[in-house]
């Protein structure tokens, strides 16, 4: 595994501490592939979530159309994972990254010829993905992917990241959000202002489209994000910038997330700059 790699799933996992130290909930749905890294459960007829076990439940999640099939994040370090994707579905597989992090865009994304992610995070290329061969090429907020029969709309929401990104299927009425709310403990490494702007887009697009619930990055089986939960980060947002909510220190603070809010079910590490 690169340094880069290891580095950041150590960092996290710190962490993730409280996630992992939560009751550990079954992932509904017929396991499909199961590997020494990653196992594979179906969500619905077309779609399946992969779960890692490198970096609390990292999770990928994998989407077919008529003609061609969406792959959402790669994991860590999951050998052979096209062999595996191949052995779900017979379509041509487009990969698509939530974030530039290594838990999501780790070693794997080298079993595939190209990566499309949100240009905004270009920037973690050199930490985090530096050795990637493939060809990479861009998003565009609120385009919409054809996978045959099934329309996946983009949805840029920064804040975890500069280029996190969401992906949305309007007619199952879910989509897949990465770590953009945080999977119930969200790094915020950007700002308030930032993650403010994304709910307020996220909440309005969840009610127009009525979107039930995102898919996170980091998948335990009954955290799934809510509409509710993306309100509750722009309250939270809301009350960080004005001052009226406080954050504490934070014990387990790295990369400069030396703050915690923790209210509604949620906690936000953040960092002094994220309130200017």
């Amino acid at each position: 595994m690169k340094k880069s790699t290891v580095l950041i799933c150590l960092l996290f996992l710190s962490n993730f501490i409280l996630l992992a130290q939560a009751p550990t909930f079954k992932i509904e749905g017929k396991e499909v592939y199961k590997g020494n890294n990653v196992v594979f459960h179906q969500i619905d007829e077309h779609t399946w979530v992969g779960t890692g076990n490198v970096m609390s439940n990292e999770s990928l999640y994998l989407l077919e159309g008529n003609e061609k099939a969406l792959l959402i994040d790669a994991g860590t370090n999951i050998k052979d994972l096209n062999k595996i994707v191949a052995s779900i579905t017979d379509k041509s597989i487009v990969l698509v990254a939530t974030h530039v992090h290594p838990d999501h865009t780790g070693a794997s994304i080298d079993y595939f010829p190209e990566l499309f992610i949100n240009p905004a995070d270009t920037v973690g290329i050199p930490q985090f993905m530096p050795n990637y061969k493939g060809r990479l090429s861009y998003l565009k907020d609120r385009e919409i992917i054809e996978l045959g029969n099934r329309s996946i709309e983009v949805v840029f929401t920064p804040g975890h990241t500069p280029g996190s990104t969401t992906f949305i299927d309007k007619n199952a009425h879910y989509g897949f959000s990465g770590d953009s709310f945080g999977s119930g403990n969200l790094l915020l490494i950007t700002n308030f202002s930032t993650l403010k702007a994304t709910c307020e887009k996220t909440s309005q697009l969840m009610e127009e489209y009525e979107i039930d619930t995102f898919y996170p990055g980091h998948y335990f089986g009954a955290n799934l994000e809510t509409k509710k939960r993306v309100d509750d980060l722009l309250t939270i947002s809301e009350g960080a910038l004005s001052g009226e909510i406080k954050g504490e220190e934070n014990p387990n603070g790295f990369l400069g997330l030396n703050l915690i809010i923790n209210q509604f079910g949620v906690r936000v590490n953040y960092s002094e700059q994220a309130v200017k």
